[in-house]
């Protein structure tokens, strides 16, 4: 009987040390670092989907698809599992700026601003330094987003050819791109 006792704690032990390794395998897949502890997610994966982040004072909300604290310090999360790229996306990097820019204003009374956040695509993890530089840069995109709101013609971006091929508004556009 005891042979069959130490036989189930070895399976035992075995199976937690199995599902320990998928879970940090899941948390790799995101970009989530492994010391931090999730506060947010908009993916349901730790905990139920939270509430858009709103910040009245540049009229701006999103949902950042994670939010960790890591050593006293809060950090935005970007997951864009299916991009590969050796340097980020200028739209993704304005992107966790304006998730930075969110938590500094909703959060930021009781915890310092980001510093940084996090950029995951596909096989690589990517730190984006909050700069002034860059607040200054999404400052400036959201001005001119809001400029073109009221105008009565925007032209589009056409650089990405399977961007454009995959768009929803490729039958009424006379600007598209093969």
């Amino acid at each position: 009987m005891s042979g069959l006792l130490a036989a189930l704690f070895i399976l035992a032990l075995f199976a937690a040390f199995v599902v320990l390794i998928a879970a940090q395998r899941q948390r790799a897949r995101t970009g989530v670092p492994i010391d931090a502890r999730v506060v947010y997610s908009d993916t349901g994966a730790w905990e139920k989907i939270e509430k858009p982040l709103f910040a009245r004072r540049y009229n701006l909300t999103g949902k950042p698809d994670y939010i960790v604290e890591q050593n006293g310090a809060i950090v935005p999360i970007e997951v864009k599992p299916n991009r590969r790229a050796s340097v980020p996306r200028e739209s993704d990097v304005m992107q966790l700026m304006a998730y930075g820019l969110l938590i500094e204003e909703t959060l930021g009374q009781n915890r310092a601003a980001p510093e940084y956040g996090l950029l995951k695509y596909r096989d690589t993890v990517f730190q984006i330094d909050f700069t002034d530089e860059l607040r200054g840069e999404l400052l400036a995109l959201l001005d001119a987003m809001r400029r073109d709101l009221d105008a009565r013609d925007v032209p589009r971006s056409h650089e990405e050819g399977a961007r454009c091929r995959a768009c929803g508004y490729r039958g009424e556009c006379g600007q598209m791109v093969e």
